[in-house]
């Protein structure tokens, strides 16, 4: 080896392992300038492959002696968001209800040798709901008032995940603790703030670089009962459920991509599932008098798809831009009337990255005991003139189940960071408290979200 490839082998070294303290994109920068090398012919292939292998190695053990991170520890990654929202609701009959609330969430992922992962994350939440020390499991929304008192942070996220199939063809993962939702479901199951406690297994097959094959399964405890003994055996009520999807590009422009799915669910020894028993943020099902027992069970049998078309452009927005139509429906078996529920849209564009944007309209309709009432969407709700015992709501705004109605949704992006919401609520109540009452609402939400 001459003086000269020496030379410039020290140089490429350097401005590596020098790029990757800096930051990501300026070592993405000299990932290129050592494939410029290689192709000038200064660098052979092998001599850049050890270059970026030294400057890893490097930088490994200078960010573990600098944080103080044992050598098992790979990466630390922090993320966060911050949502400000104007809520209003309205319907005519009563006052409007207008509120200023916020979400925050800061969370951290640990990745570790032999394929484990560990993280967490807190979040803002309204204590309200009837139990002690527990805030609302489907909204972080945190309401401004109370003479600007002190607001709370809750555990949103603690869960450990093992993962030790990831080749090309197969993927097979575990996740124990508090978790991300690890179905596919749109909110007419399950609210997108909901981060159900227990265990998932997720599975991957690729068939090819087109079409894969994946199923979801998990066991989720809904409640702790601590009756009195002598206890013969439990009565805790858990949710076990089961999908399997298959998502689908059909073309080599990736311009058709389509996935589907079909999922069933079930609630064990429901009967425990009182209104005292769990926070009572929503309200529909039809329970049995004072003691407010369930009246049916659950046991829903969910399909779902969706079939994306991708323009190459369009008008205002910046890159290829996707136009999706979905739908999904329920069928409660378990129940002996109201157990359906369904919802259908479309949505042009996708927002998130910079100068992007998307619009969206959907129906939904969710019958009383389609599905338990305290897991489905958080913002969809209607007005009961009177309190209705049977479906357990009371006089007022009711969210939950036994509701129809319209959502259309609009969010710009100007920037990777910062996304503008606008959602339009119009919606009725299946079965009205007292019938012919009306109960018709409307309800506006304006949101700013900050990602970091």
């Amino acid at each position: 080896m001459d003086k000269q490839t020496i030379l410039n082998k020290a140089l490429a070294s350097g401005t590596l392992i020098t790029a990757l303290v800096a930051g990501k994109a300026q070592a993405q920068s000299q990932d290129a300038l050592l494939d410029k090398l290689v192709s000038k012919g200064v660098l052979t292939q092998q001599e850049a492959k050890d270059l970026r292998s030294e400057a890893d190695d490097g930088f490994k053990k200078a960010y573990q002696a600098k944080s103080g991170m044992p050598d098992w520890v790979t990466s630390l990654k922090l993320n966060g968001d911050f949502r400000g929202r104007f809520d209003s609701i309205f319907n005519g009959q009563t006052p409007d209800r207008n509120r200023w609330r916020y979400r925050l969430r800061f969370g951290a992922v640990a990745s570790l040798r032999d394929d484990f992962e560990v993280g967490f994350r807190l979040g803002s939440g309204d204590a309200s709901g009837g139990i002690a020390g527990v805030s609302d499991p489907i909204s972080q929304n945190q309401t401004l008032g109370s003479n600007a008192g002190k607001k709370s942070l809750f555990i949103d996220l603690a869960y450990a995940k093992w993962t030790p199939i990831h080749t090309s063809d197969w993927s097979w993962g575990l996740t124990v603790g508090k978790m991300e939702n690890p179905f596919v479901a749109s909110d007419i199951m399950f609210d997108k703030d909901y981060t159900p406690e227990g265990v998932a297994t997720q599975m991957k097959y690729n068939f090819n670089a087109n079409h894969a094959f994946r199923l979801i399964g998990g066991a989720f405890v809904i409640n702790e009962v601590s009756g009195p003994p002598p206890a013969k055996e439990s009565k805790d009520p858990y949710m076990f459920a089961a999908q399997a999807r298959f998502d689908s590009v059909w073309d080599q422009k990736q311009k058709w991509q389509s996935t589907m799915g079909i999922g069933v669910f079930t609630i064990t020894h429901d009967e425990q599932l009182l209104h005292a028993s769990v926070p009572n943020k929503n309200a529909g099902n039809e329970r049995s008098n004072a003691p407010g027992l369930l009246k049916e069970g659950f046991n829903p049998i969910v399909v779902d798809a969706a079939v994306t078309y991708t323009l190459e452009s369009f008008p205002l927005y910046p890159t290829k831009f996707p136009i999706t139509v979905a739908g999904d429906y329920i069928h409660n078996p378990a129940a002996q009337t109201f157990k359906d529920g369904y919802s259908v849209g479309v949505t042009l564009g996708k927002s998130g990255k910079r100068k992007t944007w998307d619009v969206g309209y959907r129906f939904r309709e969710v019958q009383a005991n389609a599905w338990f009432e305290e897991i489905t969407d958080s913002d969809s709700g209607a007005f009961y003139a009177a309190a209705d015992a049977t479906h357990g709501v009371a006089a007022g705004y009711q969210a939950g189940t036994n509701v129809r109605g319209h959502i259309i949704r609009a969010n710009y992006s100007p920037y990777d960071s910062l996304t503008f919401g606008l959602t339009f609520y119009d919606m009725d109540a299946i079965v009205e408290s007292p019938i012919g009452s009306g109960s018709h609402v409307g309800r506006i939400q304006i949101d700013a979200i900050w990602k970091f």
